[in-house]
C-alpha cells in the first residue's frame, strides 16, 4: 500500500529543493524525518511537511488500524520546476534587469516495505534440486 503528498507552488527554486529531496529518496520515514529535521536548509521544513502528510495519507487509508512506521520508507521523491514569476529590477542608465522568481512542486510517495522470508523463493529451490539428480564427484584417471 502507499500513498502520496503533493505541495505545489512552493516559493523556493526547484535546484535547492532538490537538494534536500535527494537526502530522503528510498530513506526509512524515521531516518528521512530525522535528516530533514537536522539539515540546516530552509527548503528541509517543507519537504518535511509533505513527508508528514504523506504518512498521514497512508494511515487514513489503512482500514485495519495505525500502521507500524518502522516499516515505511519513501518510495518516490521529486520535486517539478513551478511557475516562474517575472519581475523587473531597474538598473543604471535607464535600463531593466529581469528577475526571475522559480517555484516548484514537490511530490512525495510513501510506501509500506514488503516482509521478506516469503514461502515461494523455498518452494522453486526444493524444484530445482528435484530436478537435478546428485551427480557423484568424477574420479580424474591419470
Amino acid at each position: 500500500m502507499e500513498a502520496r503528498a503533493v505541495n505545489r507552488y512552493i516559493g523556493t527554486s526547484p535546484r535547492k529543493m532538490r537538494l534536500v529531496v535527494d537526502l530522503i529518496r528510498g530513506k526509512a520515514v524515521d531516518d528521512a524525518l530525522s535528516i530533514l529535521h537536522f539539515v540546516p536548509k530552509h527548503a528541509a521544513r517543507t519537504a518535511q511537511k509533505v513527508l508528514r502528510s504523506a504518512i498521514s495519507n497512508l494511515q487514513n487509508k489503512d482500514e485495519a488500524g495505525r500502521l507500524d512506521t518502522t516499516t515505511l520508507y519513501v518510495k518516490e521523491a521529486f520535486v517539478d520546476g513551478g511557475a516562474t514569476v517575472k519581475r523587473v529590477l531597474p538598473a543604471p542608465m535607464g535600463r531593466a534587469f529581469r528577475v526571475r522568481k522559480r517555484s516548484n512542486h514537490v511530490t512525495i510517495v510513501v510506501a509500506q516495505r514488503v516482509q521478506a522470508g516469503k514461502a515461494a523463493p523455498k518452494k522453486r529451490q526444493e524444484k530445482a534440486a528435484k530436478a537435478e539428480p546428485a551427480k557423484a564427484p568424477e574420479a580424474n584417471a591419470r
